[in-house]
């Protein structure tokens, strides 16, 4: 019930940190996995990769701030392989971050127009294929800060924030992802969300400051950050039959952050 081997699966932001467990995970399980982003270089580096493991993967360009590099990026998969079964919703912009009393319209369009414009443009067109197939399905990346507000104590004295375009565009995709489920159900497609939380991968790169790690750690009841493999078996259990009967639901993968 796990398997998807004969799928097509896209993953955008698939070559980024947190695409690329996502990506392994669905080729893992048999799909042949269309890594998508602005970087087409590192997509096609990643998916040759994969390729030496014997998965089946291929990097191709994305933009999603670019109305005419979606469409050709849609058409050109449907045409070389006829269908698209599975659409990730991964990539995300961190363009125009900031707190809400210095945040300027400009910031807000540069936020809107991947987080936003380009998820809902390219969702748009991938439905159009799954509604020809009379069958899809849709996994959004979402966060522990599109079900809770943040917690800013966590971040101390360390200067960190938690940008409110990041809270606002979550929580839409929350909304989003329950809007499609429930439009387009009649045809079979399927729409979750995944919410994790923080990422140890990420925040080790990024250096952050001890005093938000070990905050993090004590408010997580597992007292851990998530790493690869917690985001893998999420990914296939909502790509695959064995949640065949699951649309509209957002999965908290975060250790029982938003437990209290």
């Amino acid at each position: 019930m796990f398997r998807l081997d004969g799928k097509i699966a896209v993953v955008t932001g698939g070559a980024g940190q947190y695409g690329k467990p996502i990506t392994l995970a669905l080729a893992e399980a048999g799909a042949l996995v269309i890594i998508a982003s602005r970087d087409e270089v590192k997509c096609k580096e990643y998916a040759a990769e994969l390729q030496k493991d014997n998965l089946k993967a291929e990097g191709i360009s994305l933009d999603l701030s670019d109305e005419k590099s979606i469409v050709d990026f849609t058409n050109g998969i449907l045409k070389k392989y006829k269908q698209i079964d599975v659409l990730v919703n991964n990539a995300v912009s961190r363009e125009g971050c900031k707190d809400l009393d210095v945040i300027s319209k400009t910031d807000l369009e540069k936020s809107q127009l991947i987080n936003y414009t380009g998820l809902m443009l390219l969702t748009q067109a991938v439905i159009k294929v799954m509604v020809m197939q009379k069958e899809g399905n849709i996994i959004n990346i979402g966060s522990i800060q599109g079900s809770i507000g943040p917690n800013f104590p966590v971040y101390g004295d360390t200067g960190m924030s938690s940008p409110v375009t990041y809270t606002f565009e979550k929580w839409g995709m929350v909304g989003f992802t329950k809007w499609i489920a429930n439009y387009y159900g009649k045809f079979n497609i399927r729409a979750n969300c995944i919410s994790p939380g923080g990422y140890g991968p990420g925040i080790r790169a990024g250096k952050l400051k001890k005093e938000f790690i070990e905050n993090y750690k004590r408010l997580t009841p597992l007292g851990r950050f998530a790493e690869d493999d917690d985001i893998k078996g999420p990914v296939v259990f909502l790509a695959s039959k064995a949640s065949a009967y699951i649309t509209g639901h957002n999965l908290m993968v975060d250790g029982g952050w938003t437990n209290w």
